[in-house]
């Protein structure tokens, strides 16, 4: 088991947190920039805090759970020992964290909150190390946390992170759109709830591809259009909606009938 020092006071170091407690590992240190956030988060993983502008003590692994934009800021305050210092970010390159020789990345690749702590023993564990200590380092963190552990280059980490953000961001916020639809109706937007939690059931069992339903995938024209027509105060939801549908018919090999050009209209609107 390792020694860690943690760095933040985010979703982030809340739940990877957790995980490395529950895994075994001693985080001997918390550290963040907010003295009320590095109380609160000292208090939630039962650990010791050490003031932002304090000296941090060394560790096994330090483990930089802050915005991208601050990693290598960060890094930089952590001492050079030759240890191992990772970041959890998917995007960001391992070479952020220069001058340290032993770095790496810890990305969980999963939707995280402040409430209840989210399980990561399933989730995947996306990892990399510029040095083979590093590497071996990370992966043995990761596993002690995680059953799904995967090695990504830079440019595969990048390529996931996109299929993530289209899997859980856009979807998410076409559910806020709907509801908002609901409210201006007066109709209680968690109507939509059991929709969505059986649509996602189905992805998860079935596959997207056979999961699929509604008038684009049937290629029903009329009620697409019938659609449209409703969201005629709606420019950009207009738009999006006819490109998504046209997207969908033509996977399934249904003619889109115009719908390219509806998109084009929206934009008059």
């Amino acid at each position: 088991m390792s020694n860690i020092l943690l760095i933040g006071t985010g979703r982030m170091a809340h739940n990877l947190g957790h995980a490395i407690r529950k895994a075994g590992h001693t985080i001997i240190s918390i550290t963040g920039r907010d003295p009320m956030k590095l109380a609160a988060i000292g208090r939630y993983l039962d650990a010791p805090t050490v003031r932002w502008d304090h000296a941090w003590p060394e560790a096994d692994i330090t483990v930089i759970a802050t915005s991208d934009d601050t990693i290598g800021t960060v890094s930089a305050r952590v001492p050079s020992t030759g240890r191992i210092v990772i970041h959890t970010a998917g995007t960001v390159d391992l070479d952020v964290l220069t001058p340290h020789e032993n770095r790496g990345v810890l990305w969980p690749v999963q939707t995280l909150s402040h409430g209840a702590p989210t399980d990561l023993g399933d989730i995947p564990l996306i990892v990399d190390g510029s040095t083979p200590p590093a590497l071996d380092a990370v992966l043995k963190l990761a596993r002690s946390i995680s059953g799904s552990v995967l090695q990504l280059s830079l440019e595969q980490r990048k390529r996931m992170h996109l299929a993530a953000a289209i899997t859980s961001n856009l979807p998410v916020f076409l559910v806020r759109e709907a509801q908002r639809i609901l409210r201006k109706e007066n109709l209680p937007p968690d109507l939509l709830m059991p929709l969505w939690r059986n649509t996602a059931a189905n992805v998860a069992s079935i596959g997207p591809e056979h999961a699929l339903t509604g008038p684009a995938r049937r290629g029903d024209v009329r009620s697409i259009r019938g659609h449209l027509a409703l969201l005629e105060g709606e420019p950009d939801l207009r738009r999006a909606y006819a490109l998504i549908s046209t997207m969908i018919m033509k996977a399934y090999g249904h003619p889109a009938d115009g719908l390219e050009n509806v998109q084009g209209d929206t934009r008059e609107h």
